[in-house]
C-alpha cells in the first residue's frame, strides 16, 4: 500500500487505487498523513476543513469521514502493510511505516544526494526523487490556508531539488541539462530569483549569452511590476558575474576576427572581412591605439537575432549610410523611429547582428524601457551594465550618473564599438549613454522621432513605416507556410489592411492561426471585421497592438491624451487642424501644438500641411479607452473590447 500526497491524493494497493470519496474526506487523510504517527486534534482538522466559519455538526462530519476511511483503508488491507487508523480521545492518529509516503520518500532521496560533492551519484537519487511527483502537492484536498500553506511549502521542497539536480549536472559539464531542468521550474515560478540565477548561469555556460541576459531583464520587469521591488542581490550577483565573463571571454575570441565597412558601399569585404587598407584585428595594434591593452573587454550583449525577419532593405540601407560615415570624425548616430509595433528594435537588431564584425571591440544592448509597464531606465542603471560588460570591477562604477558617464565614454574612445539604445522616451534620456569615439557607433529606436539629438547630436532618423500589401503577405507566408497563404491571397491581403500593416499585429494574427490549424485566412478576416473584437484578436499572450498602444498614450499628456480621444471618432481617420479642433473642442492653437506632438510620437501622420491622419487600430484603441473612462466615471465597469517586433 502507498500513500501519494506529490500530487492528486491516493492510496495504491496491489490490485489498484483505492476510493476516497470527496474532498474532504482526502483531506482528512492528507491531513493525518502529513503528521505521521503522530496524534492530530480534532479541532485542527475542523479548523483546516472549513476556511469559514464551520458548521455546527462539524464534528459528526469528521467523525464520518474518519470512519470511512478507516473502512476503506481496511479493505485495501491496512493491517498486513502495518497501518492503523486509531482515534485517541478527541484525536486521530494514523499509525504506519512512513516509507509508504511519497513525501517521506522524496525527502529521503533529497537528503542522501550530495550534488557537489559527489554529483555522478546525485544525478539519479535526484531524479528518482523528483519522479515521484505526478503534479501540484496535495490535488483534491480543500482550498483553505492550512493546506494552501503545506502544499506550498511541499513545492517548495520541490523546486530545491531541482536546483540542487541543475548543480549537479552543471559539476559535472552537462550545463545543457542543467537548463533544461531549470527552464520549465523558471516559467512556472518566474518570480523565484535563485532559480533564475541559476538558469542564467546555465544558459551562459551553454553559450546563450543573450537569453540568460534576457531572463535578467524580463525577471527585473516583473519584479517591478508585481512586487514594486528591484533585483535582489542573487540575482544581480548572476548578472554581473556574466557580464564580467562573457566581457572576458568575448575579448579572446573577438581578437582575431575583427572586420571593418568598406565605407564607400557600406559592405564588408567577402574574403577577409576586413575594408580594403584596414589594419589586420590584433590585439596588440598601435598608432590608433585602438585594440591596445583591452584583451578580455569585448561584449556580446545584442539579443538573438529577430525570427523570420523580412525586406526593411531600405531602412537597412539608411543604417548602414548613418552609421559608417567617418567623414565628419564623429561618433555616428541613427534613430530608428516609426509607430508601435512597426518593428523598430527588429531593424536595428538585423542590422546590428549583420554588421557585428564591424565593432570588434563589442556590441552593447539596453532597453531603456521609454514605453514600458513600469519607470523608465535611468540613465545610471544602464552605464553601471555598460561599464560592468567592459570589464570594470563593480566597486570602482561611479554612482552618479554624471561620472559614470564620463567613465564609459573615456573607456571606449579609441574602441569599434556598437551600442544599441532600445525604447527611448526622450533624447535627455539617451544622451548620458552616448559614446564619444569617433570609431563608435550607436543606434537608437523610439516611438518619438527624439528631434533633439537631430538638433544637437546630429543623429540621422531612419523611419520605419508600415508594410505594404505583398510584404505583410510575405511575413504572414513566412509565418505561417507560403502554402497556407497562397491558398487565399484575397483573404491575405485583407488580413495585411485589417491589421494596418503593423508587422507586430500580423504576428499576432499567424499566431491565431498557428494555434487553429485548420482555420483559413478568411475565417479570421471575418472575425477582425467586427471592430469591437479586432484588437483582443491581434494579441497573443503577453504581447499584442493594445498593449503597445497602451504603452504610449501612457506618455501622453492630459491633454494630448483627450485630443487623441477626440480624433478617434473621425468617421475616416482623415482630418486636418480645424475638423480636429472642433471635435476637441480646443482653441486653433493648442490644437495644432497637440497634432504635432501626436506625429511626433507617431501616433497620428502628418500625410501633407495640415492633412493627418490616424490608423484604424489607433481609432479603435482610443475608442475602447474613452469608453472605459466613461464607464468609469458613471460607475459602470466596461470588459475588455478585447514583421518584425
Amino acid at each position: 500500500m502507498e500513500f501519494s500526497l506529490l500530487g492528486p491524493i491516493a492510496v495504491t494497493t496491489g490490485s489498484g487505487e483505492l476510493s476516497l470519496g470527496p474532498a474532504k474526506r482526502r483531506s482528512v487523510l492528507a491531513l493525518l498523513l502529513l503528521q505521521p504517527n503522530t496524534t492530530v486534534p480534532l479541532e485542527q482538522l475542523i479548523d483546516s476543513l472549513w476556511e469559514d466559519e464551520p458548521p455546527e455538526h462539524a464534528r459528526t462530519v469528521v467523525q464520518g469521514h474518519v470512519s470511512r476511511l478507516r473502512a476503506t483503508l481496511a479493505a485495501g488491507g491496512a493491517e498486513m502493510y502495518g497501518i492503523e487508523l486509531a482515534t485517541h480521545g478527541s484525536a486521530y492518529l494514523l499509525r504506519l511505516p512512513e516509507q509508504l509516503i511519497d513525501a517521506h520518500r522524496f525527502s529521503e532521496l533529497v537528503a542522501l544526494a550530495r550534488p557537489e560533492a559527489a554529483p555522478a551519484d546525485a544525478v539519479p537519487l535526484l531524479r528518482e526523487a523528483l519522479g515521484l511527483w505526478r503534479g501540484p502537492a496535495l490535488t483534491g484536498t480543500v482550498t483553505s490556508p492550512p493546506f494552501a500553506a503545506a502544499a506550498h511549502a511541499l513545492e517548495e521542497r520541490r523546486l530545491t531539488a531541482v536546483e540542487a539536480l541543475a548543480r549537479a549536472h552543471g559539476a559535472l559539464g552537462e550545463h545543457e541539462q542543467a537548463a533544461a531542468i531549470l527552464y520549465s521550474a523558471a516559467v512556472n515560478h518566474p518570480l523565484r530569483e535563485g532559480l533564475i540565477a541559476a538558469l542564467m548561469r546555465a544558459l551562459f555556460r551553454t553559450g546563450r549569452q543573450s537569453d540568460a541576459l534576457e531572463w535578467f531583464h524580463r525577471t527585473r520587469r516583473l519584479l517591478n511590476e508585481e512586487l514594486g521591488v528591484d533585483p535582489g542581490e542573487r540575482l544581480r550577483d548572476a548578472y554581473e558575474e556574466i557580464l564580467r565573463a562573457e566581457a572576458a571571454d568575448g575579448g579572446r575570441k573577438a581578437a582575431p576576427a575583427r572586420s571593418s565597412f568598406h565605407v564607400k558601399h557600406g559592405q564588408e569585404d567577402p574574403q577577409s572581412g576586413d575594408a580594403a587598407g584596414a589594419a589586420p584585428a590584433d590585439a596588440t595594434t598601435t598608432g590608433t591605439g585602438r585594440g591596445a591593452g583591452r584583451a578580455g573587454a569585448a561584449p556580446r550583449l545584442l539579443p538573438r537575432p529577430p525570427a523570420r525577419f523580412l525586406g526593411r532593405q531600405g531602412q537597412l540601407r539608411a543604417l548602414t549610410d548613418a552609421l559608417t560615415d567617418r567623414t565628419t570624425g564623429e561618433s555616428p548616430l541613427a534613430v530608428v523611429a516609426g509607430p508601435a509595433g512597426v518593428g523598430k528594435t527588429a531593424c536595428a537588431v538585423q542590422w546590428a547582428h549583420l554588421h557585428a564584425g564591424a565593432f570588434p571591440d563589442g556590441q552593447l544592448f539596453a532597453d531603456l524601457r521609454g514605453f514600458g509597464e513600469g519607470d523608465e531606465a535611468a540613465p545610471a542603471e544602464i552605464l553601471r551594465d555598460f561599464l560592468l560588460a567592459l570589464g570594470t570591477p563593480p566597486e570602482r562604477v561611479p554612482g552618479s550618473a554624471q561620472a559614470a558617464s564620463a567613465l564609459f565614454r573615456s573607456l571606449v574612445a579609441d574602441r569599434r564599438l556598437l551600442v544599441v539604445l532600445d525604447n527611448a522616451r526622450s533624447s535627455a534620456q539617451v544622451r548620458p549613454l552616448l559614446p564619444g569615439g569617433p570609431h563608435c557607433a550607436t543606434v537608437v529606436t523610439s516611438r518619438s522621432r527624439l528631434d533633439g539629438l537631430v538638433a544637437t547630436d546630429c543623429a540621422r532618423p531612419v523611419s520605419v513605416q508600415v508594410l505594404g500589401h505583398e510584404e505583410g503577405a510575405a511575413l504572414l507566408g513566412a509565418m505561417l507556410g507560403p502554402e497556407r497563404v497562397a491558398e487565399d491571397p484575397a483573404a491575405a491581403e485583407e488580413l495585411v489592411a485589417l491589421c494596418d500593416g503593423l508587422p507586430l499585429a500580423l504576428r499576432a494574427a499567424a499566431a491565431q492561426l498557428t494555434a487553429r490549424p485548420r482555420w483559413k485566412l478568411a475565417r479570421l478576416a471575418a472575425a477582425l471585421r467586427d471592430e469591437r473584437r479586432r484588437l483582443a484578436l491581434l494579441s497573443a499572450e503577453d504581447t499584442g497592438i493594445a498593449a503597445a498602444l497602451r504603452m504610449s498614450v501612457a506618455r501622453l499628456s492630459a491633454d494630448d491624451a483627450r485630443l487623441l480621444s477626440a480624433l478617434a471618432t473621425s468617421a475616416d481617420g482623415h482630418l486636418n487642424a480645424s475638423v480636429a479642433a472642433a471635435l476637441a473642442g480646443y482653441d486653433p492653437e493648442r490644437t495644432q501644438d497637440g497634432l504635432e506632438r501626436l506625429a511626433e510620437m507617431h501616433l497620428v501622420d502628418e500625410e501633407a500641411t495640415d492633412v493627418y491622419t490616424i490608423s484604424t487600430l489607433t481609432q479603435l484603441f482610443a475608442r475602447d479607452e474613452r469608453g472605459e473612462e466613461r464607464g468609469g466615471e458613471s460607475g459602470r465597469g466596461k470588459g475588455p473590447g478585447g514583421g518584425n517586433g
